[in-house]
């Protein structure tokens, strides 16, 4: 997971071994160079995937965190996705994560991306469905 990422960095995130980004911050958030559709194309310039999955606060529910897992964690990509600050992503991973891995190690690995996602804790221990 990331806070926003510029069309400049594609060739840092490919020499870390990404091969999809997975855009959740939607284009109102953010000026034109910064929309999805530039990242795309500095993305795929790079050769890296780029897939979109717009997230608020208020589209989290089942079905998307459903798209968004499939678009991230159920790929055999290795996966950056990102929004504005990353908690947003966060938490959709850790959302797509309950149910098939332990909440304490969904947090425990939120953490250690440097986000603090204790507070959702009692949403992890089952599917999010």
């Amino acid at each position: 997971m990331a806070p926003q990422i510029d069309p400049s960095d594609m060739e840092a995130i490919r020499a870390a071994g990404i091969t999809r980004i997975l855009c959740n911050r939607p284009d109102a958030e953010v000026p034109p160079s910064h929309q999805a559709a530039a990242i795309r194309a500095a993305a795929e310039a790079a050769g890296i995937g780029f897939a979109l999955q717009p997230l608020t606060h208020q589209t989290m529910v089942p079905e998307v965190i459903g798209q968004n897992r499939a678009l991230g964690a159920d790929t055999d990509d290795v996966v950056l996705a990102y929004c504005a600050s990353g908690t947003r992503s966060t938490i959709a991973w850790a959302l797509g994560q309950a149910g098939q891995m332990p909440a304490e190690e969904i947090v425990a690995a939120a953490r250690a991306g440097g986000y603090d996602i204790s507070n959702i804790r009692p949403a992890l221990d089952a599917p999010f469905t």
